[in-house]
């Protein structure tokens, strides 16, 4: 039987690798600081991972 494609995880670690490229190119983003084409990409990572976290905690 094979294990069923957990979408939200999938889309999750998305996320957090479009973030992490983001911010090894920009500079603004290395510093702390936020950037306007960065705040979407850190907004969806943090929110997808409030939702997985959440998820995870939930079928404890």
């Amino acid at each position: 039987m094979t294990k069923p494609t957990d979408d939200l995880y999938i889309r999750y670690m998305e996320a957090f690798t479009d973030s992490t490229e983001h911010t090894i190119n920009c500079p603004v983003c290395q510093a702390d600081q936020s950037c306007v084409p960065g705040e979407p990409i850190h907004e969806r990572f943090a929110r997808l991972q409030d939702a997985y976290t959440a998820r995870q905690k939930q079928q404890r």
